[in-house]
């Protein structure tokens, strides 16, 4: 099989999300101004940020007062007392810290910097703050069920965030959520360009399509945070994006 050619359209016009906007609304009607028209098996990669203003995640940090627990890792860290009560409310444990940065186990499994939790692009002043869904899957699934709805065609849905990885510097783009796209791609058993037996070939295609989104979207003041990717065939697969979560048995950095 040959490799899918892909195309990655920018939807523009996206108005500013607030909390408790009809996110699906707001991209049905930014994609027909646009005039693109998906296709069967076409993805939208969606910014983690829209889904979580649209589903009200912001924080004041006003608002919290923090434990001792975090007071106490607050001075290790570095960080506000706050901001980490937040991170330790997010998360199973925490993994690592020094001074600037704390990795933590979420509670959704992922491993990554403070929780997920940003300031960036979030309107307010600097004590406001915004966490990641509550259930990024569901949103992911809620997501799809409503565009597919609206353009007749099956689709696939993902929602990418940016992090680091241990091994390499800069941030790239993965799925949190997905509803519809083969996250974990599963190649053991087939066979390669010389006949030999795949042994470990797993791809995160989910992963690599949030990459490739992340290219169109942007990091800063782009305002690109809904991207229509066509060229894998989506929309049928009932993996989520828990299937992307190695174990913890296999984790040699934890």
């Amino acid at each position: 099989m040959s490799a899918p050619a892909l195309s990655v359209f920018r939807i523009p016009d996206l108005p500013r999300i607030e909390p408790g906007a009809d996110l699906a609304a707001e991209i049905v009607a930014a994609v027909r101004k646009a005039n693109l028209e998906p296709r069967p098996g076409d993805i939208f990669a969606i910014a983690q940020k829209v889904v979580s203003k649209a589903e009200g995640r912001i924080v004041d940090l006003h608002d919290i007062t923090p434990s001792p627990d975090a007071v106490e890792l607050a001075k290790r860290a570095d960080k506000d007392p706050r901001l980490v009560e937040l991170i330790l409310n997010e998360s199973r444990r925490v993994v690592r810290h020094v001074p600037g940065i704390i990795i933590v186990e979420h509670r959704l499994g992922i491993v990554l910097a403070n929780a997920g939790i940003d300031r960036s692009n979030v309107e307010g002043d600097e004590d406001v703050v915004l966490l990641l869904p509550e259930n990024p899957d569901a949103s992911a699934a809620k997501l799809k069920q409503a565009l597919e709805n609206q353009f007749a065609v099956r689709l696939g849905v993902i929602i990418t965030d940016s992090v680091g990885r241990p091994w390499r510097l800069g941030t790239t783009g993965i799925a949190i959520g997905c509803a519809g796209v083969t996250a974990l791609d599963d190649l053991r058993g087939q066979r390669d360009l010389f006949g030999r037996v795949l042994q470990v070939a797993e791809v995160a295609t989910a992963d690599c399509v949030a990459g490739a989104a992340g290219l169109v979207m942007g990091e800063g003041a782009e305002g690109a945070p809904v991207v229509l990717i066509r060229g894998i065939d989506a929309g049928d697969s009932d993996q989520n994006a828990a299937a992307l979560l190695r174990p913890e048995r296999e984790d040699l950095f934890r």
